[in-house]
């Protein structure tokens, strides 16, 4: 919120403050010269003034002061009285004996005969100097003249006169007084007319100011008002002008932004954009669910923490670096979360590094693929291996002279053939899996009797289990109902003898394997259950993968590739099925199939 401005502190107020000033010290100076020179001239004039009357007056009663005619007397005391009428208080004549001889001021008429009693007479000197009258507190000018004889050689009495000089200072107060009254006057005029000049300077101000408050707050409708066309006119356009650019600018960053705001919010990848000392400033909303976090927790926070790489990276290695990193989030091994993280510097045309990119991938399948990828190698290798390991073990006997034995020759042959059996049928399983990964096995569909080909595949298991004297008893539990349902049957039985053949793998002599064949509302369920050794509770969601044994000595032993549980799911997902498992260990394990089915009517194909 703004601050309200008080008047005393308003560019209105200091304007008109400024030019009352400049006219105050203006007129101080001009009156202190002019006062000082008035008071100059006038008290010297008076002076000057004085000072010749005087020396007109003594040399005037010369004649009269050397004579000792009563007449001569008069006529010197009406020429005393006659010079005391201008600004003099008192004018004294005094002889070359001390003797007063006439005075203007007619209180001190007894001094006259007798013995002068100023000072200032007494040694003849003339003075003209500036005292106080200790009788009236005033300034008074004296002026002592020597009254010399007529002919001029010899001093015959002198001339005392007092005049007032204090009415001349007064004279000059006065005009002072005039004069300030005058600059008050002047000064109060200049004050209204400083405010009214200063307003005509602050109203366009103020009104650009209100606009900029408006224009902050994203309010471009207003303009400013041109008053004339001196400066602040020509301002007040540009600042129009202004105005109207900011208003273009701002829209085209706001365009600009939420463009920005939409391909960020539309990315596949995550993107997370930092100031320059590493806090967040900017995530999208993929970054945010990469990151399991909340825009609040994240903005503000160092990107080494939002990425938990604080404990091997600082930001100065980030920003020297830039490698890209591969960043496990994973909330859980089930729910893994691998992102690949790729940095960047944020620079200004400067140079100056402002902040710093970071651009999230999520890998977690390419990962997983590479994973499985080396695994499944691996798996191939080792597969490969150790059969042909065997296979060379036989044939190098064989070489060594084993051939001619009877009875280990045929053995040892014998051995060999079964392990080529092996290899050429997991390289036929890789195969399979190969064309179903290229789809180029596409599923041939047909109308099939569910119900008669889940059991010709058990009746063909029971015919091989008494062919070899086994003791595995199979029990179906089939829906009565037909059902007909389209599916690739020769895949669907392929399915169906690998579960079957891993049932009588791991199931006891003597157990008991349980078919059943049931329908749902859209859904047909295939189970066969054993009683064999079970699987363990981790391991029952990776044995459909790829080379996955629960026991792989036991497996191999038993001439597993390892492959069967991989192409059956395939197979079924082809179909648009599901295929799972559950086991307890120790008790056995059941496998399910589910396709999906919808009823058909005899009447409606027939």
């Amino acid at each position: 919120m703004r601050k309200k401005i008080r008047f005393f502190q308003s560019v209105h107020f200091k304007i008109a403050m400024v030019f009352v000033l400049l006219l105050l010290i203006s007129v101080e100076i001009i009156g202190a010269i002019f006062i000082r020179e008035l008071e100059k001239n006038n008290i010297s004039a008076f002076k000057e003034s004085m000072n010749a009357n005087v020396e007109q007056l003594a040399s005037n009663l010369s004649a009269e002061l050397s004579s000792s005619d009563d007449e001569d007397d008069a006529t010197l005391k009406r020429a005393v009285n006659e010079f005391s009428k201008k600004d003099v208080f008192e004018v004294r004549v005094v002889d070359d004996k001390a003797i007063v001889r006439a005075t203007s001021d007619a209180n001190k008429q007894s001094d006259i005969g007798k013995k002068n009693d100023i000072p200032e007479l007494n040694d003849f000197t003339e003075k003209r100097k500036e005292i106080k009258d200790t009788a009236t507190n005033k300034r008074v000018y004296i002026n002592v003249q020597q009254i010399k004889s007529p002919t001029g050689d010899a001093v015959i009495g002198a001339l005392y006169v007092k005049s007032d000089i204090e009415s001349r200072y007064k004279d000059v107060n006065d005009t002072a007084l005039i004069f300030f009254s005058a600059s008050m006057i002047a000064i109060s005029i200049s004050l209204a007319v400083a405010l009214l000049v200063a307003r005509t300077i602050t109203k366009p101000i103020g009104e650009m100011q209100q606009q900029a408050m408006k224009i902050a707050q994203g309010d471009y409708s207003g303009e400013i008002e041109v008053h004339g066309q001196d400066e602040l006119g020509q301002l007040a356009q540009t600042f129009n002008e202004l105005s109207d650019r900011v208003e273009e600018a701002q829209e085209t960053l706001e365009a600009e932004r939420h463009r920005l705001d939409s391909v960020l919010s539309h990315m596949t990848d995550g993107v997370i954009a930092t100031d320059r000392r590493g806090k967040v400033i900017i995530i999208n909303e993929m970054a945010l669910m990469l990151l399991n976090t909340t825009s609040e927790e994240a903005v503000n926070k160092s990107i080494l923490e939002i990425l938990n790489i604080h404990e091997n990276y600082t930001l100065r290695q980030l920003l020297e670096e830039q490698n890209e990193q591969l960043i496990d989030v994973s909330i859980s091994e089930e729910e893994q979360t691998i992102l690949k993280a790729d940095f960047a510097m944020i620079r200004r045309e400067s140079g100056f590094i402002s902040g710093l990119v970071c651009v999230l991938h999520d890998v977690t399948e390419q990962e997983k693929n590479e994973s499985e990828r080396r695994e499944f190698v691996s798996n191939v290798s080792h597969e490969l291996r150790t059969p042909l390991t065997s296979m060379k073990s036989y044939l190098e006997s064989l070489t060594d002279g084993a051939w001619q034995d009877p009875e280990l020759a045929p053995r040892f042959l014998n051995v060999t053939l079964e392990e080529t059996d092996r290899m050429i049928r997991m390289i036929n399983d890789l195969l399979h899996l190969s064309r179903i990964d290229a789809q180029k096995s596409p599923i041939q569909l047909e109308l099939v009797n569910l119900n008669e080909m889940v059991n010709f595949v058990l009746e063909r298991f029971e015919m091989m289990i008494k062919s070899q004297n086994q003791n595995y008893k199979i029990k179906k539990e089939f829906t009565r109902r037909t059902i007909w349902t389209e599916v690739d049957p020769d895949k669907i039985i392929q399915v169906l003898d690998n579960i079957m053949n891993n049932a009588l793998k791991y199931s006891p002599d003597g157990g008991e394997i349980t078919c059943t064949l049931l329908e749902t509302h859209n859904n047909v369920i295939i189970s066969i259950s054993d009683q064999g050794m079970g699987i363990p509770q981790q391991d029952v969601k990776r044995v459909f993968n790829r080379f996955f044994r629960v026991d792989k000595a036991r497996s191999r032993a038993m001439g597993g590739s390892g492959l069967g549980l991989a192409i059956s799911r395939e197979v079924i997902q082809d179909h648009g099925g599901s295929i799972w498992a559950e086991s307890e260990e120790g008790k056995g394990s059941t496998f399910y199939i589910s396709l999906p089915y919808e009823p058909i009517e005899e009447d409606d194909w027939i």
